[in-house]
């Protein structure tokens, strides 16, 4: 299928959405519909609108006015306040900004399109890039990484690219690959390959595990590059977690040494214990779930990859939505919004992939509250992204 105008992402890439695998523009245009008279789909168990707050496509909660500038001039350097974005003013008691600056430590991006990684400051400013001279491998041609995160030594930056199915550890200081797994531009399922990965994370003990969607697998992977444990079957793709996982395309570690997967067949998060019993297994109410996440509430918030994109807050006992993020059009409106980070103050980020920002996201009040990247116009200069596809809040203590 042919590749997008604004990045090289051919829609025939497993990772994320395509007309043959999802039929994407006629769901979209169903689960648009859905969303906005409140029909949410059943599941095993489903999610179910709940009476709590819900920012939806038919809330009229204040936010960013339909049809506010979005231009650079409005977004001046790349990051705009709720008023620089034409924000209307909040309900009255609710907090339109977060308690502080919402990247105390900076923020890594996966500029994909540009292939590239950057961290950035609260501000707007580049602290840090990948790659540089002498970055890549011998017979490299870049890193599309559509991942990204910081070892939790400080160290390093564990990335993965889906496109070249491969997975690289990048020493921060230096800014050099010093670590590979999968065979550049190969696909496969045997020991040391891999098809299409996703969400590569580095664990506290020096391995990665990583989601691997084409495979129906989740691997954890150590430094000597052995396979030291697996959940799923290799090459049987079907719901019946821990033995069996359908096309994961996330594998959030967990503070209880857990993990939570995203499937993207049947629209499913599953968490997972230490020991690997399944703690929950819940069908979301998204078109196409993309890197689950928990709140520090336990609520499952699930990023929807689609072209009516959205963020939607669930909690996994009662199915209930606590919060949905859905607009139809303008400013607030998201296009296949990839990952949602839910932050220490109840805001959430979000890529916005396709849009070619980052947003900072307040739930309550229906604000975009921070912004890097010049909505709808791709570029790589000072400011702007290039259908960023992953970001990593880091912590105050980080490498900056």
């Amino acid at each position: 299928m042919q590749a997008h105008p604004f990045g090289q992402r051919p829609q025939s890439a497993p990772g994320r959405p395509s007309a043959l695998t999802l039929g994407l523009g006629a769901v979209a245009v169903v689960v648009a519909v859905l969303v906005a008279a409140q029909l949410i789909p059943a599941g095993r168990p489903a999610a179910s609108a709940s009476s709590g707050p819900s920012t939806s496509l038919a809330d009229p909660s204040p936010g960013i006015a339909a049809g506010a500038s979005t231009s650079p001039a409005a977004i001046g350097g790349g990051v705009a306040s709720p008023s620089a974005a034409g924000a209307s003013p909040s309900a009255p008691g609710a907090s339109s900004t977060p308690a502080g600056p919402p990247f105390p430590g900076g923020l890594l991006i996966a500029d994909r399109a540009n292939n590239r990684l950057m961290i950035v400051n609260d501000a707007g400013r580049v602290l840090w890039r990948f790659p540089r001279p002498g970055s890549l491998p011998s017979g490299w041609s870049g890193v599309t990484a559509d991942d990204a995160f910081l070892a939790p030594d400080g160290r390093t930056i564990v990335a993965n690219d889906e496109f070249h199915e491969t997975i690289v550890r990048i020493d921060l200081a230096s800014a050099k690959v010093i670590w590979t797994y999968g065979h550049y531009g190969r696909v496969g399922s045997a020991p040391g390959y891999l098809h299409t990965p996703d969400d590569a994370y580095p664990l506290a003990n020096g391995d990665i595990v990583v989601a691997d969607i084409e495979n129906c697998r989740v691997m954890e992977i150590a430094p000597d590059k052995r396979i030291v444990r697996q959940w799923g079957h290799t090459g049987v793709c079907r719901d019946a977690p821990p033995a069996y996982l359908a096309r994961p395309n996330g594998d959030t570690p967990l503070p209880d040494g857990g993990l939570l997967i995203t499937e993207i067949t049947g629209s499913r998060v599953v968490r997972l214990a230490a020991d690997g019993h399944v703690v929950f297994d819940i069908q979301v109410p998204v078109a196409y779930p993309s890197d689950a996440q928990l709140d520090p509430q336990g609520n499952v918030v699930i990023a929807d990859f689609s072209s009516a994109g959205q963020v939607v807050s669930i909690n996994p006992t009662t199915g209930a939505i606590n919060w949905r993020w859905a607009y139809p059009s303008g400013p607030r409106h998201l296009d296949h919004p990839s990952l949602a980070t839910p932050l220490a103050d109840g805001t959430v980020s979000v890529n916005d992939d396709f849009r070619h920002r980052i947003v900072v996201i307040n739930p309550a009040t229906g604000r975009i509250v921070w912004q890097y990247g010049h909505t709808d116009v791709q570029g790589r200069g000072s400011g702007y992204l290039n259908t960023p596809d992953g970001h990593q809040p880091l912590p105050a203590s980080g490498p900056f």
